[in-house]
């Protein structure tokens, strides 16, 4: 049964880097272990622009973070010393636990090529026995992951288990994420099998019990197996979900059962605490106030 329709809120992370961000929102705080969306782009900088939208060095505690990438480059490095060019397809799973820093720069010639950048980002609360687990990155190249094409409906299993297939990406609790293309005139079944599930219009726009969605809404769905939609127009959808974790905190970047662990994430980022990418540390971006 489809419980809300989200309606996604412009936001500007500065020098025309803008998103559409989807999760938190005021009446529904996840969905499944997922806490946070961000759509951004597709943003077709000029030349000169990618270094000032870069995303600076910044913390993360308490979470995992998903960058997929539909179009364009981006340079990711972390406090573990990684450096991973990310490209449209590939899983980057970047584990914060007790802490992480990291950045993600836009210097490459390829940053805004295909129409321009385009990311989706999410964040995946931990379990509370892994909170505090040690930080970790992973890539997987989309070659890896599992896809299907049938009935005018393409899919690319990013992570999770879902129709059949599991991604190979490791998480920490039960969920689904799923890159989805439909031609007109498709029909997509959700998954099934979890308490909680989503579809996120990111481009076209679908049908659901006789109601047309468009880019930028996301449709948020109890566990019904029944449930489907049907694309009238070609469509690009991030489908998702799972099992919730319980109640969770947020500020900023920092993701925890406990208000007093994010106070004490406040407290390190402010006296420079938090380690910084090693060839990247000259710079950061401040606790917003």
């Amino acid at each position: 049964m489809l419980e809300m329709v989200i309606n996604a809120r412009e936001a500007d992370l500065g020098h025309g880097l803008k998103v559409r961000r989807v999760l938190p929102f005021a009446k529904r705080r996840n969905v499944g272990p997922f806490v946070f969306l961000d759509h951004a782009g597709p943003v077709p900088l000029p030349s000169g622009y990618d270094r000032k939208s870069d995303v600076r060095p910044h913390p993360h505690i308490g979470l995992s973070t998903v960058s997929y990438l539909l179009s364009g480059q981006i340079t990711h490095r972390d406090s573990l010393g990684t450096l991973q060019i990310i490209r449209p397809g590939e899983v980057n799973w970047m584990t914060a636990g007790r802490g992480i820093t990291h950045s993600e720069r836009f210097t490459h010639p390829d940053s805004y090529a295909d129409g321009g950048l385009e990311l989706m980002q999410l964040w995946v609360a931990l379990p509370e026995a892994d909170e505090e687990t040690g930080p970790a990155f992973t890539h997987y190249p989309k070659e890896a992951l599992p896809e299907q094409n049938t009935g005018g409906v393409w899919s690319r299993l990013v992570a999770g288990t879902a129709y059949g297939q599991t991604s190979p990406v490791q998480t920490h609790s039960p969920l689904f994420f799923l890159h989805v293309e439909m031609t007109p005139g498709a029909r997509l079944p959700l998954p099934g099998g979890y308490s909680e599930q989503a579809v996120y219009v990111a481009k076209g726009e679908v049908e659901h019990a006789g109601a047309v969605y468009a880019a930028g809404q996301l449709l948020v769905f109890d566990g019904d197996n029944t449930a489907q939609i049907s694309a009238g127009a070609a469509a690009t959808l991030m489908v998702f979900g799972g099992e919730p974790l319980g109640e969770r905190h947020l500020f900023w970047n920092f993701v925890s059962s406990r208000k007093e662990r994010i106070e004490q994430a406040k407290a390190d980022w402010r006296s420079g605490r938090f380690a910084l990418p090693p060839d990247d540390c000259e710079e950061r971006i401040p606790l917003p106030e």
